[in-house]
């Protein structure tokens, strides 16, 4: 399933998709945001949504001064500055925090605030239990019903120091061995995945398969052909064409278990991802020195 050189080939293998289950397949999602208007504009920021079935990502466009509040928020979100500079000022749960750019950040439940010092990129993800953001994602029909396949989505413990705003460089050297950058909070995991100067060797793709959970793959620069690829099952009906989308940054794919699936950077000038799974990834969170602050955020006693 994976190159002897990439990290993932540590994982415990899995065999390939299970073909009888008896559950339809669901479709992967593409949202183009240049392709669309924003979803809100204002003078110093334009933000557009897009979701999977347990999360939601805003993408905003954003000048010095903009800024973006939440009220009585059910749970904990993540924000990525992916860019140098200024950063932003946090406001929650009675703190005040300043960040510079090229950082994540995870925002406590309740009220809060962010303002923006810095021209750029804003991404913040939500879980989709947050009913008023999920309701505006562009691809919001896509989810009127469950996808098959996704077990009920089930946050994970609350951190031992409680809820607090936490913030981490991105600037995260490379260790061999370890995958991307991985930090996780009570509903969701964030990869953000190197800069890639230059289009993937296409001899050297990663194709595998999640048996019960979603992937997201949010395009910040370049752009990426996704290709999916669906189980055969004795029923004919439920067989499903195979994806090579094309999706240029900014951009957001959202690839359904069970589909066997691998992304390619293409562009020449820079590609960058960054992978969003919500709840948190087990078999990520069980290998040593992968989860940037899993000693800030226990796993489930059952494991997850």
């Amino acid at each position: 399933m994976y190159e002897a050189h990439d990290p993932r080939s540590q994982l415990k293998s899995k065999a390939a998709p299970v073909a009888g289950s008896g559950a339809a397949f669901a479709a992967a999602e593409y949202v183009k945001f240049d392709e669309l208007p924003p979803s809100e504009s204002a003078p110093e920021a334009d933000t557009w949504y897009a979701r999977g079935q347990n999360f939601v990502v805003a993408y905003s466009r954003v000048q010095p001064g903009a800024s973006f509040a939440r009220r009585g928020q059910p749970d904990e979100f993540m924000l990525v500055l992916p860019e140098a500079g200024d950063g932003a000022v946090i406001e929650a749960g009675g703190e005040s925090v300043a960040i510079s750019g090229y950082t994540l950040a995870i925002i406590p439940p309740g009220d809060s605030t962010i303002t923006l010092r810095q021209a750029g990129t804003l991404v913040r993800v939500f879980s989709s239990s947050t009913a008023d953001i999920a309701a505006r994602a562009a691809n919001a029909a896509g989810y009127a019903s469950a996808h098959p396949h996704i077990p009920p989505y089930q946050t994970w413990p609350v951190p031992p120091g409680g809820f607090r705003i936490r913030h981490y460089s991105l600037d995260v050297p490379p260790v061999p061995g370890r995958f991307g950058r991985i930090w996780r909070c009570t509903t969701m995991m964030i990869n953000v995945l190197p800069f890639e100067p230059a289009p993937r060797d296409t001899t050297k793709l990663s194709p595998h398969h999640h048996d019960d959970f979603e992937q997201g793959s949010l395009a910040l620069q370049g752009a990426f052909v996704h290709h999916i690829r669906w189980p055969w099952t004795a029923d004919q009906r439920a067989w499903r064409n195979d994806d090579h989308e094309h999706c240029p940054a900014p951009s957001l794919a959202v690839i359904p278990p069970p589909a066997i699936h691998t992304s390619a950077a293409t562009r020449t000038d820079g590609n960058q991802l960054v992978d969003i799974f919500a709840p948190p990834r087990t078999d990520f969170s069980k290998m040593p020195g992968w989860v940037l602050n899993a000693d800030e955020y226990p796993m489930p006693e059952t494991g997850g």
